[in-house]
């Protein structure tokens, strides 16, 4: 059986220059967070900020700390102190909840704007007008603590490989085309795009980080 260590060496061998693993870990108990730790891997995605918060307080504090899920407003408090940057930013208001909270601790948090990309309702996130409209909006210069870093995006979960490579060439093209609108507040450097079943595809669509979970823990 390959260890966690093992899987993490398979993935980052593979791995383009421009491309960063995020080990989603959300579900996984402390010790096997370790274990990817000491096995080098040391950017962590979570969905729930509670068990964000938890494990920040538990392990060390060299770690990167990623919010990768649904992000409700009255959570962001609870992980402002200390994450390191938030994928799923789908709305005005999430926005300018995070920069009152990244304020009232003296940070700039950076954020990615999730954009619905796939087939199925049940993703979340923003659509290509509701995105620019926030990245072109007056008010966002009003927010001083926090910045656009890029985008993120899941692809339909699907075994058809032509769907999902067409979804994230979309988002691509999206991300270059948002890089006219680069001034103090935004600025396109990450693409947050693939997950395990469909990283290799993400990364030679231009994903600079990929989320994966079951390739290197097994799946729960």
């Amino acid at each position: 059986m390959p260890t966690i260590a093992d899987n993490i060496a398979q993935i980052e061998k593979g791995l383009k220059q421009e491309t960063r693993l995020i080990a989603v870990t959300k579900t996984k108990p402390e010790e096997v967070l370790m274990e990817a730790y000491n096995a080098g891997c040391k950017r962590f995605g979570e969905n729930k900020v509670q068990e964000m918060t938890a494990k920040y307080e538990a392990l060390p504090k060299d770690i990167e700390w990623h919010m990768i899920g649904h992000l409700q407003t009255n959570k962001v408090k609870y992980m402002a102190p200390y994450v390191t940057l938030v994928h799923s930013v789908d709305s005005f208001k999430l926005l300018k909840e995070i920069n009152k909270e990244a304020a009232k601790n003296d940070r700039i948090i950076p954020c990615l704007l999730q954009i619905f990309i796939a087939q199925e309702e049940t993703k979340f996130g923003l659509s290509e007008e509701e995105a620019r409209e926030i990245i072109a909006s007056p008010e966002l210069s009003q927010l001083q603590n926090i910045r656009i870093a890029g985008l993120m995006g899941m692809a339909s979960n699907t075994e058809d490989e032509q769907v999902v490579r067409a979804e994230f060439k979309g988002l691509k093209a999206l991300f270059e085309s948002f890089k006219v609108y680069q001034n103090e507040q935004v600025s396109m450097q990450e693409l947050s795009m693939g997950m395990s079943a469909d990283y290799t595809i993400a990364m030679e669509e231009g994903s600079t980080l990929i989320r994966v979970g079951s390739s290197i823990f097994g799946s729960r």
